[in-house]
C-alpha cells in the first residue's frame, strides 16, 4: 500500500511531463488561418510543409484573401487546392513556406476511451491545448459513388477558432482533423484516414476549376432522369477558370460533359480524367433557366 502512495506521484508528474511535451511539438504545426474581412480558424500543416489541412466552412467564400500565421509569427498567403464541403475538408498549399509537420496516426484503429488532444486557435487565442477522452467513432451515411466518411466525437473542449485543428493521440499523432461543436462540450472530428484517403483521390496533377459545392436538392424544375440532387456553386475563386466561363456564386450545377453531378465526388471524379487546357460543357441551372457554359481548366499552380 505505501509502495503505491509513492508512486501515484511519480506516475502523475511522468504524464504531465509526456503531456507537455507533446503539446510543444505539436504547437509548431498548428497555424492561424484567416480570411481578410472574417473570422479565423486553425490548420495543421499537411506531410510535405507546404500545404495545410484545414475545415473547407473555414475557407468557404473567402476566395484568394486566405493567409496562415505560424506558431514561429511568420504570415504566409495561402490558397485552396481542393475542397470538400461534405466531408469538411480542404487543402491549403502555402507560399513559401517549409512548416514542421506532427506525424498522421491510424485513426482506422481509435478506440473509445483513448485519450485525445486538440490543439487550436479558439476565439483568437494561439496554440491553446484542451483534453479529452474519444467517446464514440461512427460512420457518415454515404451515397452512391461518394467516398465512405466517418466521425469521432470526443469530450475535448473546442470553441469557435478551433475548426481545422488537429485531435491528437496519446503519442502526439494526427488522428482527426476538429471540425464541429454541440452543446459545447462534445467535438467532432474527421478522422485523420478519411481526410488522407480524400488527398490520395486528389489528381496527380491537379486541374484548377476555380469553385467551391455544396450537395443540395434540385429544385423540381430542374429535376431530369432521375437525377434529385446537384451543386451549389459556394466559392468562385477570383479570375479562375469557373469565374472567366461566367459561373457565379448560386448557381446549380448539374451535368458536366453529359455526366450527372449529384455529389462533390462526381465532380472530383469528372475532373480527374481531365488535364490542363480541356474544356468542359457545364450545364446548370441559374433563376429557373438552363445554361450550358465551356469551360477550360487551368493547371493548378
Amino acid at each position: 500500500m505505501t509502495t503505491v502512495e509513492l508512486e501515484r506521484p511519480a506516475v502523475a508528474a511522468l504524464l504531465g511531463t509526456a503531456a507537455a511535451g507533446l503539446a510543444a511539438r505539436a504547437r509548431a504545426s498548428v497555424v492561424q488561418v484567416q480570411g481578410r474581412g472574417r473570422g479565423g480558424g486553425s490548420g495543421v500543416a499537411w506531410r510535405d510543409g507546404q500545404t495545410v489541412m484545414t475545415n473547407f466552412h473555414v475557407v468557404a467564400g473567402v476566395g484568394e484573401q486566405i493567409e496562415i500565421l505560424t506558431h514561429a509569427e511568420q504570415r504566409h498567403k495561402a490558397r485552396v487546392i481542393a475542397g470538400n464541403p461534405r466531408l469538411d475538408l480542404a487543402l491549403l498549399a502555402v507560399e513559401g513556406a517549409a512548416l514542421p509537420t506532427a506525424p498522421l496516426g491510424d485513426s482506422a484503429r481509435l478506440r473509445v476511451g483513448e485519450l485525445v488532444f486538440a490543439v487550436g486557435n479558439p476565439w483568437g487565442q494561439r496554440g491553446v491545448v484542451t483534453a479529452g477522452i474519444v467517446s464514440a467513432v461512427g460512420a457518415i451515411p454515404a451515397g452512391q459513388d461518394e467516398q465512405p466518411a466517418s466521425y469521432i466525437r470526443s469530450d475535448v473542449r473546442l470553441a469557435p477558432g478551433n475548426s481545422g485543428g488537429p485531435l491528437l493521440n496519446a503519442q502526439g499523432e494526427v488522428v482527426g482533423i476538429n471540425a464541429m461543436i454541440f452543446g459545447g462540450d462534445l467535438s467532432v472530428a474527421i478522422p485523420s484516414h478519411v481526410a488522407l484517403d480524400w488527398v490520395t483521390r486528389l489528381p496527380a496533377r491537379p486541374v484548377f476549376l476555380g469553385l467551391g459545392v455544396q450537395a443540395v436538392v434540385l429544385p423540381t424544375a430542374v429535376e431530369r432522369d432521375g437525377q434529385r440532387t446537384g451543386l451549389l456553386v459556394a466559392q468562385l475563386a477570383k479570375s479562375g477558370p469557373a469565374a472567366t466561363a461566367g459561373l457565379l456564386i448560386g448557381d446549380l450545377l448539374v451535368s458536366i460533359n453529359g455526366q450527372p453531378l449529384s455529389t462533390t465526388d462526381d465532380l472530383l471524379n469528372a475532373l480527374a480524367g481531365h488535364a490542363p487546357g480541356d474544356t468542359l460543357q457545364l450545364t446548370l441551372a441559374r433563376s429557373g433557366h438552363s445554361l450550358v457554359l465551356a469551360v477550360t481548366l487551368a493547371e493548378q499552380a
